[in-house]
């Protein structure tokens, strides 16, 4: 079995991260740096979030789970990541597509993939080096 509940909770809290990440973004790094340059910052300090989240995940219920529940929260993470980006977007927001899939162009210098990816990954590699393998 999967670890749902600690998986989810420990969603809440990035999510929780994530806002926090965005209001700083808004309130400072763009002023300072403009949109482009705070999104990319924005970004990298959300990717580093998730790392220490993982990180702390992994050290509590690796040893239980093992490389699979690593992967299933990582999966899990990203697939609710982008699941709630788009439908709350979408549907309470009011965003069109296009807007919200425009985050995922990097063509465009857009960098948010980063994000779910960074969720995708993070669980298992954070095992990884806790055990000593990557």
């Amino acid at each position: 079995m999967f670890p749902l509940r600690t998986a989810t909770a420990c969603w809440c809290a990035l999510c929780a991260v994530a806002i926090a990440n965005g209001a700083l973004r808004e309130a400072w790094l763009g002023p300072g740096l403009g949109t482009a340059a705070a999104h990319v910052v924005s970004t990298l300090l959300l990717c580093a979030a998730v790392g220490l989240a993982a990180l702390l995940y992994a050290r509590r219920l690796g040893p239980a789970w093992g490389v699979r529940g690593m992967w299933a929260t990582g999966l899990f993470w990203a697939g609710l990541t982008v699941a709630f980006e788009f439908l709350f977007g979408h549907y309470v927001a009011g965003h069109p597509w296009q807007r919200l899939l425009a985050d995922y162009d990097v063509t465009a210098g857009r960098v948010w993939v980063l994000v779910p990816v960074a969720l995708a990954l993070g669980p298992r590699l954070a095992w990884g080096w806790l055990r000593g393998r990557g």
